[in-house]
């Protein structure tokens, strides 16, 4: 397997360390705010979060689709700080209408994923789902190894080599 092999497989399981993402959303003002949510991500890495409606991020969401989620490696786990592993994509967000199709399947891919806490969730009314769909991506491995997401196939990668 060449390098590029193995860091290309190395992208396409990251978000599976995961169970929550970091997300950057920036209110009706332009002022940003970071937060986390658990999330699920689909074949196309579309990720799919069930936020309350009264965390400002979901608020953020109504009022600018648009949000920076990131995917960073452990700190304990990192052998270098300056260079953790790090996954990130630029979103367009879309709610997603309560009791639809894809609004159920959702529900069922969280129930699977979370478990007994989904339910509970899925009683409140303030909760939604919004779907984060990436326009553009970043994987770094190290120090001179970021990787762009290929935005014409966001499986894929496109090395970045410095001027």
């Amino acid at each position: 397997m060449s390098q590029f092999e193995t860091i290309l497989a190395a992208y396409q399981k990251f978000p599976e360390e995961f169970q929550s993402l970091v997300i950057c959303t920036v209110d009706k003002d332009g002022m940003p705010n970071a937060s986390y949510t658990p999330f699920v991500m689909d074949k196309e890495k579309n990720i799919y979060i069930y936020v309350s409606g009264l965390s400002s991020h979901t608020q953020n969401l109504h009022a600018l689709p648009k949000a920076s989620i990131l995917f960073v490696e452990d700190e304990s786990k990192t052998q270098q700080i300056f260079a953790r592993r790090r996954l990130s994509f630029d979103c367009d967000a879309q709610l997603i209408e309560r009791d639809t199709h894809l609004w159920l399947q959702m529900v069922s891919q969280f129930k699977t994923r979370f478990g007994n806490i989904i339910e509970m969730l899925e009683q409140l009314p303030d909760f939604r789902i919004f779907q984060l769909k990436p326009k553009s991506g970043r994987f770094v491995v190290g120090f001179g190894a970021a990787y762009e997401v290929d935005p014409n196939n966001f499986n894929n990668l496109i090395h970045v080599k410095g001027k």
